[in-house]
């Protein structure tokens, strides 16, 4: 099977230029805090993967099927309803880890908060630095 092209690629739009114009700005400080907490824990410079979502290093990955492409380690969005947080590849069971975060939904590879005011940042960083170690066990994790 041939590369696949995935619908969300980096960009070359600036994060601090996105990050600026999120609204409302309590979602913005919100936004603007996660970018801090990610690259500190992360190491890796942001880059734009489509439109919204500020990801942090990458990974090239290649299914039995053959398809096969390259997508971002980890990251977030700041969407209208709550911030989603992605930690890739979504294998791994991070329930313990979870149990401590607060109030959140889940999705496969997705975490939702409706405001950082509702967890604990430092489990939310657990979970990231879980969620890439996990990542690289399956795919080689590359900075951005």
């Amino acid at each position: 099977m041939p590369r696949s092209e995935n619908k969300t690629v980096p960009t070359g739009q600036r994060v601090e230029s996105f990050l600026s114009e999120v609204q409302p700005s309590g979602k913005a400080e919100d936004a603007k805090a996660l970018d801090g907490l990610f690259r500190k824990v992360t190491g890796f410079e942001p880059v734009m993967w489509g439109p919204s979502i500020v990801g942090y290093g990458r990974y090239h990955y290649r299914y039995k099927s053959g398809r096969e492409g390259d997508f971002l380690a980890t990251g977030f969005s700041p969407r209208k309803a709550a911030l989603s947080i992605y930690i890739m590849p979504g294998y791994a069971d991070f329930g313990d880890i979870l149990s401590g975060l607060g109030k959140h939904k889940l999705g496969k590879s997705c975490l939702y908060v409706n405001k950082l005011a509702d967890i604990d940042l430092d489990v939310l960083s657990d979970l990231i630095r879980a969620g890439l170690e996990d990542l690289n066990r399956h795919w080689p994790v590359q900075p951005t």
